[in-house]
C-alpha cells in the first residue's frame, strides 16, 4: 500500500470516528438516568424543585399565590451532569401553585416561554377547563390523612384466586338520579351509606374488590369538534369530551374531577385548585377498606394524552415518545403519543408513581391499559418493585395493544384479561359471531376449550394461555364493548344494531329468553377457576342508549351504543330504576358471588379435582368438583331448544343454584338424576 493511500485512508477513518462519536453524543440523552428525588417536595425547611429535561438549554420554575394568577414569580433552574434542573425556595411552600418553562434545542423560545408544563411528579393538580387543558401543580405534603386503624395494615391482601372484582367508573357509579346519592359522581358519592350504587350496594353483590377506571389525573376536554387543534382534525368526538378517563395527564394526583360538583362545570374556570381530591380518595379507599373490599386502579402508561398543552411533550418529546423515522409520533395504542416506556427515567416515573398509589392511598391493585405496549423490562421490573412493598399487590392487564401474549405476562406473574373465555362464551360480536351460551361455536372453540375454561385457561390445554389459573381474569362484560345485556338483546334478534330504540325502560326489561342467557353467562364465569370480573351494571344487564334528547348531534342518539368514553350522561350512568326490574339477576349475581366465597372448591380446586362427565351432547357439560370435603356436581345446558337429562353420580345431593336462584341454602334435593330446562344450569352439592 502507497503511503498517500495509507494516509487517505487513515483521515476518512478518524473522520468517521469522529461522526460515530459526535451521533453517540448525541443520542446518550435518551439513556439518559438520575436517581435524584424528582418533584416540589420540602425538605431541611426549604422546598425543592426538580424536573428531568436532558436536552432542556433552560428551565425556569414560575410559582403562583393564587391560581388565577396569570403572572408569577420565576426562579431560574440548574441543570446536573444527568439532566436534573433544579431550584429551591426558602419556607415550606404548601398549597403554591407552580410550573415550569422548557426550552429545547428546536423550540421557538418565544412561543415556548408562554407554555407552563406541569411538574411530572405533581401530586396535587389544578386544571382551566378549556381546550388543551393547562394545569398548575400544588406543593402538599404527603402523609397528613388519618387512617386510624387502616394506618397499620395499608392493604387488603387477598390471593389472586379469591378476587371477585367489580370494575366501575367513580362517576357513573353514583351520579344517575336514581342513585339518591348527596353529592352524586364524587368519591364521598361513592361511601355514602343507604343509597343504591354506593357501598352497601356494591357490598350486597358479594364482590370483594372494585376496580376504578382511571382516577388519576386526566385530560378532560378533547379539542373541538369539526375543528382543528394540536395538528388533529377532530372528526370523531362529538361531545368534545374524554370521560372514561383513558388519558393520562399526571401520574401522581388523583382526579379532582370527582371530588367536584360537575353539575356546577364551567368552561374557562379553574378546577381542583382547592386540593382536596387527595384526601377525598382517601376517605374513599379508607371506607371501603373497613369493609373487607379491596380497591385496585385501571392506570393508563401506554400513552398520554393528545390534547394536553405541558406535559411530556414539551418536556422532551424526543425521550419520552416512540417516534417514527419523520419525526412523528407512533400511535400502536390507536390513541397517540405511546409512552416510550424503555426510557430510563420514564421506567422510574410508571414505578415509582406506582409505589407512591400502594403507600401514600393504600392502593391493593392494578389494571394496565393496553399492557403489550410496555416493554418487558419494565413490565418485569414492575412485578419486583411493587411486590418488595406489597407481595399480594394485584398486577393484571390487557394483553394486547402492539401485539397479543397473555403467555408472556403470566411468565412474569402478571394476570390478564382472558378473552378466550370471554368469547367462547358469550361470542365475539353479536351480530354473527355467536358464543355458547347461544348454542353456537365462536371460532375454534369446542367443548374441550369450554372444559378448558373451567380450569382457568391454563397452558397445559390445548390453545390455553396461563400458567397458573390465578392469572386468568374471567370476564363476559367490560367497559369497552357492548355490555352483555344488549350483546344478548342484539344476539337474540330482539334488538338490530342500529336501531331507534323509542321506549328503553322495556328495552331494560328482561323477556324471559334473555334473562336465561345473562344467567347461563353468570353461572359459568362464576364457577370457573380463575379471578372473576364483572362490569358495572352487568348484574341487571344495563343497556347503553344514548339519550334521545341529547343537545349533541351524535349519529348513535336514540341507539344502543357500544364505545361511550366520550359521553358523559344517561348511556354512562348507572340506572338503578332497571336494577329493580331485574333485581331477579341481581339477586342471581348476589347469590352466586356468596356461593364462590363460600365454598373453596369453586377457587381453589386443583387441575385434578374437576372430573368432567363424558355426555353425548356438545352443547352440555357437567363436571364433579371436590375440595376439602365439599363435593359439587356442576351441570349446564346450553341448548336452547330442549331441556336435557343428567344422570348424577350416587348419593344424595342438595341444590344450590338452579336457573331461578343461585347462593349457599338448599333450593331442594336431587338424587339419581336430574333434568334441566334449555339454558339452565345447576350447582349441586353432596349431602
Amino acid at each position: 500500500m502507497s503511503r498517500n493511500r495509507f494516509l487517505s485512508i487513515l483521515v476518512v477513518m478518524i473522520l468517521m470516528s469522529h461522526t460515530i462519536i459526535k451521533a453517540q453524543k448525541a443520542d446518550d440523552f435518551m439513556n439518559a438516568y438520575s436517581d435524584k428525588k424528582l418533584g416540589a417536595f420540602v425538605e431541611d425547611g426549604n422546598t425543592i424543585f426538580r424536573v428531568f429535561a436532558p436536552r432542556a438549554l433552560s428551565a425556569t420554575l414560575k410559582t403562583f399565590k393564587t391560581v388565577e394568577d396569570e403572572t408569577g414569580q420565576e426562579f431560574k433552574m440548574h441543570k446536573d451532569k444527568d439532566g436534573v434542573w433544579e431550584t429551591s425556595i426558602k419556607g415550606e411552600q404548601y398549597g403554591l401553585f407552580y410550573g415550569y418553562i422548557i426550552i429545547n434545542p428546536e423550540d421557538d423560545a418565544a412561543k415556548k416561554s408562554k407554555i407552563l408544563i406541569l411538574d411530572p411528579y405533581a401530586k396535587s393538580v389544578a386544571t382551566f377547563n378549556t381546550y388543551m387543558n393547562p394545569r398548575k401543580g400544588i406543593v402538599v405534603k404527603d402523609g397528613d390523612f388519618d387512617w386510624g386503624k387502616e394506618k397499620k395494615n395499608k392493604w387488603i391482601q387477598r390471593d389472586w384466586r379469591d378476587l371477585i372484582v367489580y370494575e366501575m367508573h367513580l362517576r357513573d357509579q353514583t351520579a344517575h338520579p336514581s342513585s339518591g346519592a348527596k353529592k352524586p359522581g364524587t368519591y364521598k358519592g361513592l361511601i355514602e351509606k343507604g343509597i343504591k350504587g354506593g357501598i352497601d350496594y356494591i357490598k350486597s353483590l358479594n364482590v370483594n374488590t372494585i376496580e376504578l377506571l382511571p382516577a388519576q389525573e386526566f385530560g378532560n376536554v378533547e379539542i373541538p369538534f369539526r375543528d382543528s387543534m394540536a395538528g388533529r382534525f377532530n372528526t370523531w368526538n362529538n361531545y368534545e369530551r374524554n370521560h372514561w378517563g383513558y388519558m393520562t395527564a399526571a401520574f401522581f394526583a388523583p382526579e379532582t374531577y370527582y371530588a367536584e360538583d360537575w353539575s356546577k362545570f364551567r368552561w374557562n374556570q379553574w378546577m381542583g385548585h382547592s386540593d382536596k381530591a387527595r384526601h377525598h380518595f382517601k376517605e374513599m379507599v379508607r371506607t371501603f377498606h373497613k369493609e373487607g373490599i379491596g380497591v385496585m386502579m385501571d392506570v393508563v402508561y401506554n400513552h398520554i394524552s393528545e390534547y394536553e398543552l405541558g406535559s411530556f411533550k414539551e418536556i422532551d418529546p424526543k425521550y419520552y415518545f416512540r417516534l417514527n423515522p419523520d419525526g412523528s409520533y407512533i400511535a400502536q395504542s390507536g390513541c397517540g403519543n405511546d409512552f416510550r416506556t424503555e426510557a430510563p427515567m420514564a421506567r422510574r416515573l410508571i414505578i415509582e408513581s406506582l409505589i407512591y398509589w400502594m403507600n401514600e392511598y393504600h392502593i391493593d391493585g392494578f389494571r394496565f391499559d393496553l399492557g403489550k405496549l410496555i416493554d418487558w423490562v419494565t413490565v418485569e421490573e414492575i412485578s419486583k418493585e411493587l411486590r418488595k412493598v406489597n407481595p399480594d399487590v394485584v398486577i393484571v392487564c390487557e394483553p394486547w395493544g402492539g401485539g397479543y401474549d397473555p403467555k408472556g405476562f403470566s411468565a412474569r406473574e402478571w394476570g390478564a384479561w382472558n378473552d378466550q373465555i370471554r368469547n367462547g362464551v358469550k361470542g365475539e360480536n353479536p351480530k354473527n359471531n355467536h358464543g355458547w351460551i347461544f348454542q353456537k361455536w365462536f371460532g375454534d372453540n369446542t367443548p374441550e376449550r369450554i372444559k378448558s375454561y373451567v380450569n382457568g385457561t391454563l397452558i397445559r390445554d390445548d390453545k390455553g394461555l396461563f400458567r397458573k389459573k390465578e392469572h386468568s381474569v374471567n370476564y363476559l362484560e367490560a367497559h369497552d364493548g357492548y355490555t352483555l345485556g344488549d350483546f344478548i338483546r342484539i344476539g337474540l334478534g330482539d334488538l338490530k344494531e342500529g336501531q331507534t330504540v323509542l321506549d328503553v325502560d322495556k328495552l331494560a326489561k328482561l323477556t324471559p329468553e334473555q334473562m336465561k342467557l345473562n344467567k347461563l353467562g353468570a353461572l359459568f364465569l362464576y364457577t370457573s377457576q380463575g379471578m372473576t370480573m364483572i362490569h358495572a351494571g352487568q348484574e341487571y344487564a344495563r343497556t347503553k342508549v344514548v339519550p334521545a334528547d341529547v343537545d349533541v348531534n351524535d349519529p348513535l342518539r336514540g341507539k344502543v351504543d357500544h364505545n361511550t368514553y366520550d359521553k358523559d350522561n344517561e348511556v354512562n350512568y348507572i340506572n338503578y330504576k332497571h336494577a329493580d326490574m331485574n333485581k331477579e339477576l341481581v339477586n342471581y349475581y348476589s347469590g352466586l358471588g356468596k356461593l364462590r366465597n363460600t365454598y373453596k372448591a369453586f377457587r381453589r380446586a386443583e387441575y385434578e379435582d374437576v372430573k368432567f362427565m363424558d355426555l353425548k351432547d356438545e352443547f352440555t357439560l357437567g363436571y364433579e368438583l371436590t375440595h376439602g370435603k365439599d363435593h359439587f356436581v356442576v351441570l349446564f345446558n346450553a341448548n336452547r331448544d330442549r331441556k336435557m337429562e343428567f344422570t348424577l353420580p350416587k348419593g344424595n345431593f342438595e341444590i344450590l343454584v338452579n336457573g331461578e336462584k343461585a347462593g349457599t341454602k338448599s333450593l331442594g334435593n336431587a338424587k339419581g338424576k336430574i333434568t334441566l330446562p334449555a339454558s339452565s344450569g345447576v350447582v349441586l352439592k353432596k349431602k
